[in-house]
C-alpha cells in the first residue's frame, strides 16, 4: 500500500528549523561577544606593554643623562649603572603618553625598585553592545612590568704609583663584544648611546 505524506508532516518539521537556525545564530552572536571581548583585552594588554617599556625608556635616558655628566666620576658610574643618579624625575608621564597614543588611560604607574616600572591601564573604549548583559559598559584592565637591565660592566683603575690613571677612564665591556675606550677627550656624539648602556624589555 502507497502511503501519501500529509501535508501536516512539513508543517512540524518549519519550527524545528526554525529552532536550529536561531540556535545557529545565537552560537555566532555568542562568539561574536568572545571575539570583542578578547580584542578588547589585547588592546589593554598592549597599550599596557606599551606604557611600562616607555615608563622603563625615559628612566634609562635619565640614567645614561647622569653617567655623561659624570663620564670623569668612575667613583659615581656604578651607582648610575644600579639606577640611582641625582636629579632623577618621575618618569610615567611617558606612560601616559603611550597609553594614550593606544586608546587607554593609566589607571597606576609606579617604579618596580630602581630599574623597573610597573603600569596598569584600561580600555577607552568598552566592549560593546552583545548578548551578554553588561558589556556595553565593560572596559578591559591590563598591567605590565618593564625592565632596565645593564649591558655593560667596568673595573675602576687601581692607583699605581708608577702609572699615571688621574685622566684615565675605566674600558666599558659590553654586551655583545663592543668595548668602549674611553678618555676625557671623547667627543659626547661618540659616546655610548642610551640603548648600548642599557636594555629595557618587559618582565617574564
Amino acid at each position: 500500500m502507497i502511503r501519501r505524506r500529509l501535508p501536516a508532516d512539513s508543517g512540524q518539521a518549519f519550527p524545528i528549523y526554525i529552532m536550529v537556525v536561531g540556535g545557529l545564530l545565537f552560537l555566532a552572536f555568542a562568539y561574536l561577544a568572545v571575539g570583542q571581548a578578547a580584542a578588547n583585552r589585547n588592546g589593554a594588554q598592549t597599550a599596557a606593554d606599551a606604557a611600562a617599556l616607555a615608563a622603563a625608556q625615559e628612566r634609562r635616558d635619565q640614567l645614561s643623562g647622569a653617567w655623561v655628566e659624570h663620564l670623569l666620576e668612575p667613583e659615581k658610574w656604578h651607582e648610575i649603572f644600579d639606577g640611582m643618579a641625582e636629579g632623577l624625575t618621575p618618569a610615567c608621564w611617558r606612560a601616559e603618553q603611550l597609553a594614550a597614543n593606544n586608546d587607554a588611560t593609566v589607571l597606576n604607574c609606579s617604579a618596580d625598585g630602581l630599574l623597573g616600572h610597573t603600569v596598569e591601564v584600561q580600555t577607552n573604549k568598552t566592549v560593546g553592545d552583545s548578548i551578554v548583559p553588561g558589556t556595553e559598559t565593560k572596559r578591559s584592565r591590563a598591567t605590565a612590568t618593564a625592565v632596565i637591565e645593564p649591558r655593560c660592566s667596568f673595573q675602576l683603575l687601581g692607583t699605581d704609583e708608577d702609572a699615571d690613571v688621574e685622566h684615565e677612564l675605566p674600558t666599558l665591556n659590553c654586551e655583545g663584544g663592543f668595548d668602549w675606550e674611553l678618555d676625557p677627550e671623547t667627543p659626547k656624539d661618540s659616546l655610548p648611546k642610551p640603548e648600548d648602556l642599557f636594555d629595557v624589555h618587559l618582565a617574564d
